[in-house]
């Protein structure tokens, strides 16, 4: 056997149709595409779902429901990790992964609080958990970060912002209001006495003349 003694199995291979050779051939004339219309023009594509230019099925239909894409996590049970990890364990995406209880460390992983946990100590630091896992994790005396920590640092810097305004406040209703009554004597005093002064300058004047 050679390579040019290599041949197709029998049937496998079929010659293409040959359109638009005459009369004859039974495919001449309009090459087997009819007489007129869309579909008889060169460059016609006809897609899934297409129906003459007129609105499609999938157009027309109603749409119900929401789509939101959720953002997907790996889960990892409180009971997977006793047998994996050791006492006052540091465990993260990357420990998870080598240890083979999650498939990827670039995709989210969530702490849930199926199974018992025996390990004690342990610092979890991962982008979602459960309650019931955080009691679990902190009942043996460790501990669970998860994507919400610095969100929780953030709180008592406002409620301290919140504090001061409230202070300043508080410190404006305080201060002592000014006494119109008593600024209000005082210049008309001041305008009672001007007026003397001038009359005494008149009757010198007067005097002197």
């Amino acid at each position: 056997m050679k390579l040019n003694d290599l041949k197709p199995a029998p049937g496998s291979k079929k010659s293409r149709r040959r359109v638009g050779r005459g009369l004859g051939s039974g495919r001449g004339k309009t090459a087997g595409r009819g007489q007129k219309g869309q579909k008889s023009r060169s460059g016609f594509s006809q897609g899934a779902g297409w129906e003459g230019g007129k609105s499609r099925l999938i157009m027309r239909l109603p749409k119900r429901g929401f789509n939101k894409l959720k953002e997907e996590y790996q889960v990892v049970n409180l009971g997977r990790l006793s047998e994996v990890f050791e006492d006052g364990a540091d465990i993260n995406v990357t420990t998870l992964k080598a240890a083979g209880l999650v498939g990827s460390a670039k995709r989210p992983v969530k702490l849930l609080g199926d199974g018992d946990l025996t390990l004690k100590n342990l610092t979890i630091n991962v982008d979602a958990y459960s309650k019931s896992a955080a009691q679990a994790v902190q009942a043996a005396g460790g501990t669970v970060i998860g994507a919400d920590a610095p969100q929780a640092e953030a709180k008592p810097k406002k409620a301290k912002a919140k504090a001061a305004e409230a202070k300043s406040v508080e410190a404006k209703n305080d201060a002592p209001a000014a006494q119109p009554e008593v600024e209000l004597e005082a210049k008309v005093e001041a305008e009672g006495q001007a007026p003397a002064a001038d009359s005494a300058d008149d009757a010198q004047a007067e005097g002197e003349d």
